[in-house]
């Protein structure tokens, strides 16, 4: 038998170092404490690419190294945004008492009786070698970038699936061997099985994923150690089991379950895990139809404990009610919590195009129609349009400008041609004034 410290979706970065430094170190002391023989990590160690001197990686380092310092580990490549190709390579170099194993590529590799990994030079070995303790398949994530540029976009998601499936089938004959030797087998990867579900509850259903239960199955792996998905959940058939280990830490709102890793004890014929729960932050979610109810959020505040929890508000108003919300009054309600998050969804006003003013033929009608269903006086609207078709712009203007000039009260005299215009001028090629200063 061998125990496995199965770790997943760390996503280390300087927006979440506190919360997932907190919860794999956490994890780390429990999987020591608990003399694992190896750790995983299945992918998604990082959240995006990062700097060598950001304290996320310093942080992530100092905690693989202690990983180091008790067993053998493996890290598999994760998601291409979350772990740039490369950026697993400084961690071969850490050192440490056991070997650290970067799986970037489709391989596998065996950890021998004491303590180091060999890997095999192409997908798969030919036979085991001597002194295999634990024979590992690892799938690190495919590139289908890649394969649409080989079969066409369209088919491109179609296509990694089939392709994955035939190779986790291709794996099953040397599993079946390791099995038949006593030697546990273990596939490790990173990506989204069929049916899955979230962390924030959702079934992943569709045919861009890249594996199915069975295709996994078809490995002929005793346990399959699987990252992406942050909700731990698993599948069992004839003793064999699939594993999401989920994230270390709560990232993002509403997400479910426990947060922690996986204790797998794997033989040769048997496989069985444990959930180990880490420290990970409290969230709350507060959500009204409406307007946010000051007294009924007091009450949910005295019957649940926000002290230090992450809550976040959410509301629904209409947008003349934007300015309504006491945002103060809110924070001051839940001041105990660690962080308040205040959401309102603003419900735009929309007018809606009056019934039956497309079946007017002219544009009279129409204004017609208009004025009626909005209870409006058509008449001005008429007397613009009548303007409009029947005088020119011109007259339409000067009509206006003395309107304005009747409503003041007087209309001043015109002035007299020429006055004011200095004595030498001449006109231009349009006939229009052009001044000249005089000496």
């Amino acid at each position: 038998m061998i125990r496995v410290a199965h770790f997943s979706d760390l996503h280390y970065a300087g927006a979440t170092l506190a919360e997932v430094d907190r919860c794999f170190s956490f994890a780390v002391d429990a999987a020591i404490a608990r003399g694992v023989d190896c750790a995983v990590l299945s992918g998604d160690s990082t959240d995006h690419a990062l700097e060598v001197h950001a304290p996320a990686v310093e942080a992530l380092a100092r905690n693989i190294r202690r990983l180091a310092d008790h067993c053998p580990v493996l890290m598999l490549q994760g998601t291409f945004s979350h772990e740039p190709p490369g950026a697993l390579n400084v961690f071969r170099l850490l050192g440490g008492r056991f070997p650290i194993h970067v799986a970037d590529r489709l391989q596998q590799v065996v950890l021998s009786g004491d303590g180091r990994w060999l890997e095999s030079e192409g997908w798969r070995f030919e036979q085991i070698p001597q002194g295999t303790r634990a024979l590992l398949s690892c799938v690190p994530t495919v590139n289908k970038a890649i394969v649409a540029a080989a079969v066409g976009a369209s088919d491109a998601s179609v296509a990694v699936g089939e392709q994955l499936t035939a190779l986790l089938h291709g794996y099953a004959p040397i599993n079946e061997a390791a099995r038949a030797a006593g030697v546990p087998t273990i596939g490790v990867s990173h990506g989204t099985v069929y049916g899955c579900v979230t962390e924030h509850g959702v079934p992943m259903a569709g045919f861009d994923h890249e594996f199915t239960a069975g295709s996994l199955f078809g490995a002929a792996a005793q346990a399959f150690l699987l990252g992406h998905i942050h909700k731990h959940q698993s599948w069992e058939q004839d003793g064999r089991m699939i594993g999401y280990a989920g994230s270390v830490g709560r990232l993002h709102y509403g997400e479910q379950g426990d947060k922690g890793f996986l204790i797998w004890d794997v033989e040769a014929t048997s496989a069985r895990f444990e959930l180990v729960a880490t420290p990970a932050r409290r969230t709350v979610e507060i959500s009204f139809d409406g307007m946010p109810n000051l007294e009924e959020l007091q009450r949910i505040a005295r019957t649940n404990d926000v002290t230090g929890a992450f809550v976040r508000v959410r509301w629904t108003m209409p947008e003349e009610d934007r300015h309504e919300v006491d945002r103060s009054a809110i924070q001051g309600i839940l001041g105990a919590a660690a962080e308040v998050k205040l959401e309102g969804r603003v419900i735009p006003v929309v007018r809606t195009r009056a019934a039956g003013i497309s079946q007017e033929a002219s544009i009279a009608a129409k204004i017609a129609v208009w004025a009626v269903l909005t209870e409006a006086r058509p008449e001005p609207l008429l007397a613009c349009l009548e303007a409009l078709q029947t005088r020119a712009p011109e007259e339409i203007a000067a009509s206006i400008m003395e309107d304005a000039i009747e409503a003041q009260g007087a209309i001043p005299a015109a002035p007299e041609a020429n006055a004011g215009v200095p004595a030498e001028t001449n006109a231009d090629a349009e006939g229009l004034p052009v001044f000249v200063e005089a000496p």
